[in-house]
C-alpha cells in the first residue's frame, strides 16, 4: 500500500495536463477498469510503430521504478520482455510480455504496471496503429482486473491520466523521428 500512495500521490498532477486527444475510462466495477485514447500522428504507421518499439526514447521516466526511461527496453516478439534495469540496486524488473505482435499495426502486452505488480492484478495493454490520410491512428488501451482492495474507481482516473501522458509523449517522439 505504501507504493501505492506514492503513486497516488506522484500522478496526480498527471490528471491537470491536457492531453491532444480525449482519453476516456472505457469500463469500471469493483475489480477493475480499461482505459482508451487514440491520437492521430503526423506519421506513417512503419515509423509509429518503429517508434512504439523504443519505450526508453519516449516512456516518462517518473512512471518507471529507476526514475530514468533509458533503462526500459522492448523484445518485439511474443513472449518478449517489456523491461527495466535498476542500476543502483543491479536489479531488473518485468513490466509486461508480449502476448501479440503484428509488426506496423500491433503490440499486445500481459502484465501490471507501476504499483499494480504487488495489487493481485492482471492487465492487458495494447497499441493498434492503422493508416489515417498521410498519418495514423493510434489507440492504446489498458485494462486491468484483480484484486485492488476496493480502490478501482479512485484509481481509474489516474491511471487514465497516466496512459494519456504516455500516448501522447509516444506521438510526440513518433512525429519528430
Amino acid at each position: 500500500m505504501r507504493h501505492l500512495k506514492h503513486y497516488l500521490a506522484a500522478t496526480a498532477l498527471v490528471m491537470a495536463i491536457p492531453h491532444g486527444a480525449p482519453a476516456e475510462v472505457v469500463s469500471l466495477d469493483a475489480t477493475g477498469f480499461a482505459v482508451r485514447v487514440e491520437h492521430r500522428i503526423a506519421a506513417p504507421p512503419s515509423a509509429v510503430f518503429a517508434a512504439l518499439l523504443e519505450p526508453g526514447r519516449w516512456w516518462n521516466g517518473e512512471h518507471s521504478w529507476s526514475g530514468d526511461a533509458t533503462n526500459m527496453t522492448l523484445d518485439p516478439r511474443v513472449g518478449g520482455c517489456f523491461c527495466e534495469k535498476l542500476p543502483k540496486s543491479g536489479g531488473e524488473s518485468v513490466h509486461m510480455r508480449v502476448i501479440a505482435i503484428e509488426p506496423g499495426r500491433l503490440l499486445r502486452m500481459n502484465g501490471a504496471l507501476g504499483p499494480f505488480q504487488a495489487m493481485g492484478v492482471a492487465g492487458t495493454l495494447s497499441w493498434e496503429v492503422t493508416a489515417d490520410g498521410a498519418g495514423s491512428r493510434l489507440v492504446q488501451t489498458y485494462a486491468l482486473g484483480g484484486h485492488m482492495g476496493g480502490q478501482a474507481t479512485a484509481l481509474a482516473p489516474i491511471v487514465d491520466g497516466v496512459m494519456s501522458g504516455q500516448a501522447e509523449r509516444l506521438k510526440a517522439f513518433a512525429e519528430k523521428r
